[in-house]
């Protein structure tokens, strides 16, 4: 049993220099950080879309993808807000798999953390400055959150890590939404008091620094399911999960209540095809009931260029996801022109 410390990486400082941020650019996600904080807030009636790869697998295929979300947001700008899902650090289970561009920028090769840091600041970086689009990614290592923290205007903290106390405390200091996703084990009371955690101000250590956050007001539940004991998938989208979920809060008494339903996951049983079923039943039932239409703020839709799901190989199917399957391009473009038609 050993621990060899290879390399020292780069802190974020040096790796924004390496690839800055135009004041052009700042000034496109300074916009579309207070678009997306109006929806949270309520000031606005849109709603989100935060939409994208299982995992960013490769920063080409990305891109691509993005490109072409990018053509949709401008045909439903009145209504839905797009925030391409650009994973690249990726929770496993079992520790085995795919853990991402942030380990491995490129999958058929060794993992190069070292690599990994400027692929991933470099795919948020073009996505922002080329595209007009700034991302979401998920907080699976707190101390890595400052990698990208002037490129994103979302951010997620998964099942597995919601009931840890740094991701709570760094999300009090994150000025952008973060969404805390309900544990695996479902209990609803783990991703509220999370919640409540990150509403408020605290001092801790992070990064070897003593630092002081003053409270995210945007932070808010996501449901995504879960299992129960016997290994199977219990789904919480539904309109009985919603009211219960208006009730919690009603409780707590945090500024700006708010939620969004993960379509694929534990409400799916990662039955990738069953995204579009799900946003129809989750929009009817907000129709049908005022106090979860007011939450409801929108959908995590896990989407990319092919349908499904494929094993890394030299000879991978270019745009199909190497870890949980997702819904291909032509089945998403006509999800969100119906989710539009629906709002």
């Amino acid at each position: 049993m050993s621990m060899e410390f290879k390399r020292q990486l780069p802190i974020p400082k040096e790796v924004k220099q390496m690839y800055p941020v135009s004041d052009k650019a700042a000034k496109v996600k300074a916009r579309l950080d207070k678009e997306i904080a109006d929806v949270f807030t309520g000031k606005s009636q849109k709603k989100i879309l935060i939409i994208g790869p299982c995992s960013a697998d490769r920063g080409d295929a990305v891109f691509e993808y993005c490109s072409r979300l990018k053509k949709v947001q401008e045909q439903v700008t009145d209504k839905l807000i797009l925030i391409p899902r650009v994973y690249t650090n990726k929770p496993r289970t079992t520790g085995d798999g795919y853990k991402g561009m942030l380990h491995q920028p490129d999958p058929n090769e060794k993992p190069n953390p070292f690599k990994g840091v400027l692929a991933i600041r470099a795919l948020h970086t073009r996505i922002l400055t080329e595209l007009g689009m700034s991302t979401a990614d998920e907080m699976l290592y707190p101390a890595n959150y400052w990698y990208l923290s002037d490129l994103m205007s979302y951010v997620a903290v998964g099942a597995r890590s919601v009931e840890n106390q740094e991701h709570r405390l760094v999300s009090s200091g994150i000025t952008v939404p973060v969404g805390m996703k309900n544990p695996t084990s479902g209990d609803l009371s783990v991703m509220m008091n999370a919640i409540k955690a990150a509403h408020h101000s605290h001092e801790f250590i992070y990064r070897g620094w003593d630092v002081e956050t003053s409270g995210n007001p945007l932070t808010h539940a996501i449901l995504r399911g879960s299992v129960n004991k016997h290994g199977q998938n219990i789904p919480n989208y539904h309109y009985e999960d919603l009211e219960f979920l208006c009730e919690m809060y009603e409780k707590t008494g945090v500024e700006n209540p708010a939620f969004i339903v993960d379509t694929n996951h534990s409400n799916s049983g990662k039955k990738y095809y069953e995204q579009p079923r799900i946003c129809k039943e989750v929009l009817h039932s907000c129709r049908h009931d005022q106090a979860v239409n007011k939450l409801f703020r929108g959908f995590i839709i896990e989407s990319y260029l092919e349908d499904g799901c494929q094993a890394i190989s030299a000879d991978e199917v270019y745009g199909k996801s190497i870890t949980d399957p997702c819904l291909g391009w032509d089945k998403t473009e006509k999800l969100i022109f119906d989710i539009a038609d629906l709002l």
